[in-house]
């Protein structure tokens, strides 16, 4: 018995495998885990971490400057109470939810003011409809539109890439009511994390439709390398830096 285990009796030729042993079957899985790992994946996730720390770092001063300015405007305004960081659910990588992290850019009632501007302005609708977006949001506070212009209220932002739940590079994070409008697109959307910047903000996201939008997040999905990842993250500096594009 002790003989023939690992083996079978073959009429023919004598004795022939009926199962790999034990040794064999590891190499078997080890391997076939090699072939599922994505070493790109995994690069790209090594360079989000490392810088998305070292810029928390440099800029952690500027964040605590921005955040006293919040709360200074909170209290010129009579909202002494208004909270400096906002987070709201957007969809991540997977179709998991993840608390996407800002500063507070609008006022409270924000949503009532922006039902009120719509049912009043039919340019404003048109906007909206188009790309989800007003260029004069009545929602947002003065100090507001200085951190969208430069995109510093998104700086909190990193501690979700460090987090895993984004990425430095990538889609932009949607919210539960965008998913229609990515139709058959939202699975390209859920293969990879959503990021701080993409081909959408740099190219302009105020002057981009949202349907185009769609087209660029799908094409950067379906390219993404590392060319492509490096390139935007040195474009992103460049538009922030002149408060244009993201």
């Amino acid at each position: 018995m002790a003989v023939t285990e690992g083996f079978a009796s073959n009429g023919a030729t004598g004795w022939s495998h009926s199962r790999r042993p034990f040794g064999h079957e590891l190499a078997a899985r080890f391997a076939a885990h090699i072939a599922a790992f994505d070493l790109r994946d995994t690069a790209a996730r090594m360079v989000d971490v490392v810088l998305a720390s070292l810029i928390l770092m440099v800029l952690a001063a500027l964040m605590l400057l921005i955040g006293l300015f919040i709360w200074a405007d909170g209290v010129v305004s009579d909202q002494p109470h208004s909270p400096i960081l906002f987070r709201q659910p957007r969809i991540g990588e997977g179709g998991r939810r993840f608390a996407c992290w800002k500063f507070r850019t609008m006022r409270a009632g924000a949503d009532g003011l922006l039902t009120q501007r719509l049912a009043a302005c039919e340019r404003s609708r048109a906007e909206w409809a188009e790309t989800q977006k007003l260029h004069d949001d009545p929602r947002v506070t003065p100090i507001g539109r200085v951190l969208r212009r430069y995109s510093l209220d998104e700086l909190p932002q990193l501690l979700n890439v460090i987090r895993g739940e984004m990425s430095l590079v990538g889609p932009r994070p949607i919210v539960e009511n965008e998913i229609a409008r990515y139709g058959r697109y939202f699975a390209h959307y859920c293969r990879v994390r959503p990021g701080m910047t993409g081909l959408w903000q740099v190219a302009g996201r105020n002057r981009v439709s949202y349907r185009r939008r769609v087209a660029m997040d799908v094409a950067y999905i379906r390219r993404r390398d590392a060319r492509l990842y490096l390139s935007l993250l040195a474009a992103t500096f460049g538009a922030v830096a002149f408060g244009s594009g993201c």
